[in-house]
């Protein structure tokens, strides 16, 4: 066994065999996989392995067209056998939201040039004659769905990655893990010690105590899950072809053909956790008693699908374990919190994703960041807040519904609330409605009385009037917008402007009062992020970014070696933080301060640390909405009085209330871009429109990654539709953008509707369009006319914002 190794991969499963096979493709061949057991022991060896193409996220469902092309070139690289089988998927809709999700993935198919279109009722009956389509109002069909085997999956990335150099020992457990001052880690075995560049955390059921040895926790849980096979079904054995899987998430289960029979699954309500205090070193391919009564539910409905599944026997019952996150995403990428430490736990639809998430895995380490914006899958979305109690109540959660519809703008419940402001339960009687922004719950919109739910679908809901009241009010009048959930970060002592200065692409303000707006450049040259940064006094900042992206963003802080003398902190827990804006904004704020908020002595990206009804703020002349406005700052103790004295102040301007449903409308109004929409590791900045934020005469930030690609031509550049075709729904975001000879032009990033514009919106990256440009919008997955707007339809010369 090596005793010096780039790379150390703990876990011998599908994902753990996909790194090691991608690390050494990409010509890390000093890399090492150690198994406790066998490979493809734990959870790989008895999972259904069902393959499939289309997800609701872009990025994730090219992740998984690579992995499917993958299989067959890994059978003819490697000799091994994949058991790959394709005869196609047929998708179901039994209801008009799931319609309209079906319809919306085939417009993405059409976008990325894959394959997956509706077929008729008398197709799909040739397709699969076994099924009975009663109650189904859309089909769609997808070629190339199907299986694989999971240990022939497994065994060709072995084989592949040994062929290229890799080392496998299995029977070799790790003991421990060690990090050195120098960032390496030693892995310590029974059979001899390891030092390693990294370590990359992918031994699935055991996630969370190799997590552990590292000082580290995950949130992660084990459920047992369900399938089961039927003996040979007479119609099936007569065949001489293998039918296409039967995907009818209404119905709650999973079907396709297993030899000569079939594989029913299913995602009980009922669900079991399994392993709560940890998951037993002894366990390797073992399996639970069968307890089919718990799914006898969904079984009724796959056979009231498929009769014949209910005229034979079961041969066998599979109760395995699985491990989930609190989203059933997989937590992946470098702990914010270690050097060099790679995590990839709670993948579920692992056979689906395993290719593009080992390629994915392999370009972080190797090259610094993935090709692909992977925020979705991103370990540092969870943060401590993140507990056992949490975890647990998602994974019910996302386990039970499993094939529920996660419809845009969707916030649910388990689990909430985990972090409240001071103001929580005041909002909470205003009738706030709460969403969950990195564990803070934060006000999306005001309903008229407390305890109004948030209703969802793909078409507008309840709130959408509310959300157009509380527009028009900040508009025509003021509003009060609680930003709390924003990033908030202090940088003191000396040396702290040119340490910032040394991260950030634009120049730190000179001058105490002043603020800038600057892009952080990531490892590819891309969009890492975009902050505010003001000047408090000598040596003294205060930075504003995304509060979903504090954790992601602290690999790019400890990125730059941080002075003795500089103490760089986080104050988004210790801060809160309001936005007054609007026309009325200033007298409304005037009354409440003896500090003169005239532009003269106050104008637009200007700073004062100011008393407000009697509470020190930080107030910057700044807002979101693209309106007159302030962000006031204040200790977190002092944001009752604050708001109080705000809302009570606001009532003889008619100014109330406004939450970020709210915020995201009257943004895409003024064309403002948001990290994580338009704003992403993928986009260049000349795409975005920040390049001329970005000075090249200082060093920065991956700097060379930027100059690389300064001058090159954008791909795609943000723009704004107006969708003049709406049927009651609007852009969300995700959709393809057309032209009106069917040829892919580009994609929603943020779609809602203009209330003070009244235009339905959306903000979109195009390629060779131009302003006046006739596209087609894929609302609800069918063509809306829209047009390409040549500026912003609110304040397009910002005299509002600057007034």
């Amino acid at each position: 066994m090596r005793t010096h190794a780039q790379a150390v991969v703990i876990g011998g499963g599908l994902i753990g065999c996909s790194i090691l096979y991608h690390l050494a493709k990409l010509g890390w061949t000093d890399v090492v996989l150690l198994e406790r057991d066998e490979l493809t022991s734990g959870s790989t060896w008895h999972a259904a392995a069902g393959i499939h193409g289309l997800h609701d996220n872009n990025n994730i469902t090219r992740i998984q067209n690579y992995t499917m092309d993958l299989y067959n070139a890994l059978e003819a690289e490697t000799g091994q056998g994949c058991g790959v089988y394709q005869p196609g998927s047929l998708y179901l809709a039994q209801t008009e939201a799931r319609e309209h999700q079906l319809r919306l993935q085939a417009a993405k198919a059409k976008y990325y040039g894959l394959n997956f279109h509706e077929v008729s009722r008398d197709e799909a009956k040739r397709l699969h004659p076994l099924v009975n389509f009663d109650g189904i109002r859309c089909i769609m069909f997808e070629p190339s769905g199907g299986n694989v085997d999971p240990s022939g999956v497994t065994h060709a990335y072995a084989i592949g990655a040994r062929q290229r150099g890799a080392e496998i020992h299995r029977f070799t457990p790790v003991t421990a893990t060690e990090q050195q001052p120098d960032g390496s880690w030693i892995v310590r075995t029974p059979n001899g010690d390891i030092r390693t560049q990294w370590v990359v955390n992918a031994a699935g059921l055991w996630g969370r105590e190799v997590a552990a040895m590292a000082g580290i926790t995950l949130p992660l849980q084990p459920t047992e899950h369900q399938y089961f096979v039927t003996e040979t079904i007479p119609e099936i054995a007569a065949m001489d072809r293998r039918l296409p899987s039967v995907a009818d998430r209404d119905g709650e289960y999973y079907m396709r053909q297993e030899g000569k029979g079939l594989l029913i699954g299913a995602y009980e309500r009922d669900m079991r956790f399994w392993a709560e205090e940890g998951t037993p070193l002894d366990f390797a391919h073992d399996l639970f008693p069968d307890d089919l009564e718990r799914i006898e539910e969904n079984m009724m409905r796959a056979i009231d699908r498929v009769p014949v599944a209910g005229e034979t026997g079961i041969k066998r019952v599979i109760n395995g374990p699985m491990i989930w996150s609190p989203d059933s995403n997989v937590l992946y990428g470098p702990h914010p919190d270690l050097k060099n430490y790679f995590c990839c736990n709670g993948i579920i639809p692992g056979f689906s994703q395993s290719g593009g998430m080992g390629l994915m895995a392999a370009q972080w380490m190797i090259e610094g960041e993935s090709q692909y914006d992977m925020f979705a899958w991103d370990v540092a979305r969870f943060g401590e807040w993140a507990d056992k109690a949490f975890t647990m109540a998602r994974v019910r959660d996302q386990y039970a519904n499993r094939f529920k519809i996660h419809f845009p703008n969707e916030e649910r419940e388990a689990g909430r609330p985990v972090r409240t402001r001071p103001v929580y339960e005041m909002q909470k009687q205003m009738g706030a409605v709460f969403g969950l922004n990195y564990g803070w719950e934060h006000p999306l919109w005001f309903a008229d009385k407390p305890g109004v739910a948030d209703a969802n679908g793909f078409t507008r809901q309840n709130w959408w009037e509310p959300v157009g009241n509380e527009c028009r009010m900040l508009r025509d009048k003021a509003g009060i917008i609680d930003i709390s959930n924003f990033a908030k970060y202090r940088a003191t002592g000396q040396g702290s402007s040119d340490w910032l200065d040394s991260i950030f692409a634009n120049r730190m303000p000179k001058l105490t009062g002043r603020s800038c707006l600057t892009p952080l450049i990531g490892v590819r040259g891309g969009i890492a992020g975009d902050f505010t940064v003001t000047k408090l006094g000598d040596e003294n900042f205060l930075i504003v970014g995304s509060g979903m992206a504090e954790r992601y963003h602290k690999r790019f802080f400890d990125a730059v070696p941080r002075p003795a003398t500089v103490l760089f902190e986080s104050r988004t827990e210790a801060m809160c933080g309001f936005n007054v804006a609007g026309p009325q904004s200033r007298a409304l704020l005037q009354g409440l301060t003896n500090a003169s908020l005239a532009t003269q002595e106050f104008p637009f990206m200007r700073s004062s640390q100011i008393s407000v009804a009697g509470v020190d703020v930080i107030a910057i002349r700044v807002s979101f909405t693209g309106d007159l406005g302030w962000e006031l700052h204040c200790d977190a103790a002092d944001q009752q009085k604050l708001y109080s004295a705000l809302l009570e102040a606001g009532k003889q301007f008619g100014a109330g209330p406004v939450g970020s449903r709210a915020l995201m409308s009257l943004r895409v109004e003024k064309g403002y871009g948001s990290w994580g929409r338009e704003y992403s590791p993928e986009y260049w900045p000349q795409e975005t429109g920040l390049a001329p934020l970005i000075k090249m005469d200082k060093e920065f930030l991956n700097k060379a990654a930027y100059a690389a690609l300064m001058e090159r031509a954008p791909r795609e550049t943000l723009a704004i539709v107006e969708v003049l075709e709406t049927d009651d729904a609007d852009a969300t975001g995700g959709e393809p953008i057309f032209r009106t000879d069917g040829t892919p032009a580009g994609r929603v990033t943020s779609g809602t509707y203009g209330y003070s514009v009244g235009k339905s919106l959306a903000l979109c990256y195009l390629r060779d369009t131009a302003p006046g440009d006739e596209v087609h919008v894929m609302v609800l997955g069918r063509p809306h006319r829209g047009v390409v707007l040549d500026r912003p339809p609110f304040d397009p010369e910002g005299t509002r914002l600057r007034a």
